[in-house]
């Protein structure tokens, strides 16, 4: 079960930590994206911080379990408002998080299984 969590864990950090910087650079996927849900430009940093927090979370929670859990159910949140965005605006294109929410909620999954909420 440890072994599962952890391949799990670190293949989650892999996703959102590259996420993370692509947000961050100011590349100009997300920009197109959040044109496309919405959202106003200024916002991109913060959701590429939050996937950048989501990513330290998930690899400090092999050390320390409560911030893994922490860090896994943000993510989880996170992707449900981003599956939601994209149907919101008739976007079929949500593939991608779904992904991602299948990994954070796998991650979030093992990690109580393996040592449970704390």
């Amino acid at each position: 079960m440890f072994a599962a969590y952890v391949t799990v864990t670190i293949l989650g950090a892999v996703f959102n930590g590259a996420a993370a910087v692509t947000y961050l650079i100011g590349h100009e996927y997300p920009k197109t994206q959040a044109d496309m849900k919405g959202i106003p430009r200024k916002w991109v940093p913060v959701l590429g911080m939050l996937l950048a927090a989501g990513t330290v979370g998930l690899l400090a929670g092999l050390a320390v379990p409560l911030l893994g859990t922490l860090a896994a159910s943000g993510l989880v949140l996170y992707f449900i408002g981003a599956v939601i965005a994209h149907l919101r605006v008739g976007s079929r294109n949500i593939v991608g998080g779904i992904v991602f929410l299948a990994t954070a909620a796998t991650a979030l999954t093992l990690g109580l299984a393996d040592h449970g909420p704390w």
